[in-house]
């Protein structure tokens, strides 16, 4: 009887409850992790989108210096330094207005890209007068 008492006692390792315990902690800090991580993530991929619509403004802005329009620049609907997609890929880029004097750009997410789910900032534009919009989807 000693001897079994005696051997409880030295017993190493982690019982079957304790590991339980373990991973239902785990489990628990990682459903409130994983949406703030994901969250973080867009946010941090709307850059790409930012990025993109800069460069093209950069564009416009330096045909309209040249030329005193912006029609005739190179844009994403005719040939162009930049592409219809945006750097990384996760938007496309399009000009829905461009007259002789005014612009606005677009990059819209991905319709199977991660960008998809970032709620309110699908869509983001900017125009000549430096308007972006949704405001808060932009730094």
């Amino acid at each position: 009887m000693k001897t079994q008492q005696a051997n409880r006692l030295h017993a190493h390792g982690f019982s079957l409850i304790e590991l339980m315990i373990v991973l239902a902690i785990l489990g628990i800090i990682a459903a409130f992790a994983y949406p703030s991580y994901t969250k973080s993530v867009r946010k941090s991929q709307r850059s790409d989108a930012e990025a993109s619509l800069n460069q093209l403004a950069q564009v416009l802005e330096r045909c309209y210096t040249q030329n005193f329009r912006y029609t005739g620049c190179p844009t994403v609907t005719n040939p162009a330094p930049s592409p219809a997609t945006s750097q990384k890929g996760y938007y496309t880029l399009s000009v829905p207005a461009l007259t002789t004097s005014t612009y606005t750009i677009q990059a819209t997410a991905v319709a199977s890209g991660p960008q998809i789910n970032d709620t309110g900032c699908t869509t983001m534009s900017l125009d000549n007068t430096g308007n972006k919009t949704p405001a808060a989807c932009w730094p």
